[in-house]
């Protein structure tokens, strides 16, 4: 058996021993999740992939427990820091299944920072010590919700810049705007499923694959991504040098002579790709297609290239200036940027395009690395705190609220103070602003409202399964 797939390993090395240190008598620990940040309402994704994949059904046997009985004495050197009958009591008891209970929004939902997405609190008093060994797991989901934020301040920003310079259905165009070039480009191939999968919740173009397999295996979807025949440098570059290169570009259009294809122009010169071949040698070939040639550079300042490249692409085939005032190219040419793109970066260019008196139609963008990749846990400050623990049948509020220095030497309050009490997020529709607001369920609630939080989980049964259709929708995608 493998060690890396024992659930009861998959947690940092600390919270193992944990089991000793609550107090005596506890026999009931809470748990939350939330962004700890006010600037950055987060798009909640990728709960169920991990519910899913690790926790649900019998994921805890006799020889997984011995196994790891084994793994800890060595890493240890010590025989007294694992729990070994508590997780036999969980193969005795429960047949291997988890006796937790957990409550989340739905994904797909936005909620402002500082409101808990999903508690945790198990449901049997023996294994209080079980809610916090699973947040190293849990916490997890902050990486698909980071992309699915992310990928929703992008189509913010396309939809933005188009409503301000076409005249074309804005969202229409953001569709395909922002393209998922990431797979290669991340730490593994689970982490292209999932930011893969959160980011098409806002988009429809992907190169990555494993994110429509994933949501067809984790979220019952049917073909959510799509994408265009397109060429590489490898295959551009095999027809002989430059000399060649007016040959692999004229394949590409024999070999594909109606739809929308991408053809790297930079191999070795794009200017002489675009006024030369393009623009030029093949220029009625291309406005006679029955489909779209998208031309794409690789290198170069994005800001500074995009507008060169759209204002060459313009003096060879020309356009039509909107009614807005903004040029835009003949549907049958458009650009891509690929190279250096993430959040700002789409923005710069969509302001010089719009300040160069060009619509944000003519362009598209690839984005990997800063898509999928150029993110961390702290992002969106993302944190997994107890807020409340029961001991011998009384509950008992839990919460941290410390002090720190700050970078002037001042000994202050911290940001990173957590809430305490048995939490759940509400919703006030007649508020302006903001409307959720977390609380504590001990307490009265200001009104009478229904929580925005559901049992997603308990005893091992995953009791709540959103078809990725489903989570679009709650996105407001279209």
């Amino acid at each position: 058996m493998k060690a890396r797939n024992n659930l009861v390993l998959k947690t940092d090395s600390y919270k193992p021993t944990q089991f000793k240190q609550y107090p005596k008598g506890t026999d009931k620990v809470f748990s939350y999740f939330e962004s700890r940040q006010e600037e950055t309402a987060t798009t909640f994704f990728g709960l169920q992939y991990i519910l899913k994949e690790y926790l649900t059904g019998r994921v805890v046997t006799v020889e997984k427990v011995e196994q790891a009985r084994k793994f800890f004495s060595e890493h240890y050197g010590r025989d007294d820091a694992f729990n070994y009958e508590g997780w036999m009591d969980v193969v005795r008891k429960y047949d291997g299944r988890l006796p937790l209970k957990i409550r989340a929004v739905p994904e797909g939902t936005t909620v402002p920072g500082r409101n808990v997405l999903f508690t945790v609190e198990n449901t049997d008093p023996d294994f209080y010590w079980l809610t916090n060994y699973m947040e190293t797991l849990l916490a997890q989901v902050w990486y698909p919700t980071t992309v699915a934020t992310n990928s929703r301040l992008l189509r913010e920003v396309v939809l933005k810049f188009n409503k301000k310079t076409s005249n074309s259905d804005p969202n229409e165009i953001a569709n395909f705007q922002v393209h998922d070039f990431g797979f290669r480009g991340v730490s593994s191939v689970e982490t292209a499923g999932l930011g893969g999968a959160a980011h098409l919740l806002w988009f429809l173009g992907t190169d990555t694959l494993e994110a429509i397999t994933m949501a067809q295996d984790i979220y019952n979807s049917d073909m959510i991504g799509f994408s265009i025949p397109a060429s590489e440098h490898s295959t551009m570059t095999s027809w002989g040098g430059p000399e060649g290169e007016p040959e692999a570009m004229e394949n590409m259009l024999d070999q594909y002579p109606t739809g929308m294809i991408a053809c790297v122009s930079d191999s070795f010169d794009i200017m002489r790709a675009i006024n030369e071949y393009w623009g030029d040698r093949f220029k009625d070939k291309i406005l006679n297609r029955d489909g779209r040639l998208v031309v794409r550079p690789d290198s170069g300042d994005p800001v500074f290239t995009t507008l060169k490249i759209v204002e060459a692409l313009y003096d060879k085939f020309g356009g039509t200036v909107n009614d807005k005032g903004y040029k835009v190219l003949p549907p049958q040419i458009r650009m891509i940027q690929g190279d250096g793109i993430d959040l700002q970066m789409v923005e710069d260019i969509l302001v010089n395009f719009e300040e160069n008196g060009f619509s944000s139609e003519n362009i598209a963008f690839g984005s990997g690395g800063g898509l999928l990749q150029k993110f961390n846990r702290d992002t969106f400050k993302f944190a997994f705190k107890a807020s409340l623990i029961e001991v011998d049948g009384k509950e008992r509020d839990v919460r941290k609220f410390p002090k720190e220095f700050n970078s002037d030497g001042e000994y202050v309050e911290s940001n990173k103070f957590s809430k305490s009490g048995r939490l759940d997020l509400f919703k006030n529709v007649a508020k302006t602003g903001n409307p959720y607001f977390t609380h504590d369920v001990n307490e009265e609630l200001p009104m009478d409202l229904p929580s925005q939080m559901r049992t997603v989980f308990e005893d091992g049964k995953l009791l709540v399964e959103d078809d990725f259709d489903q989570i679009r929708k709650r996105t407001m995608f279209s």
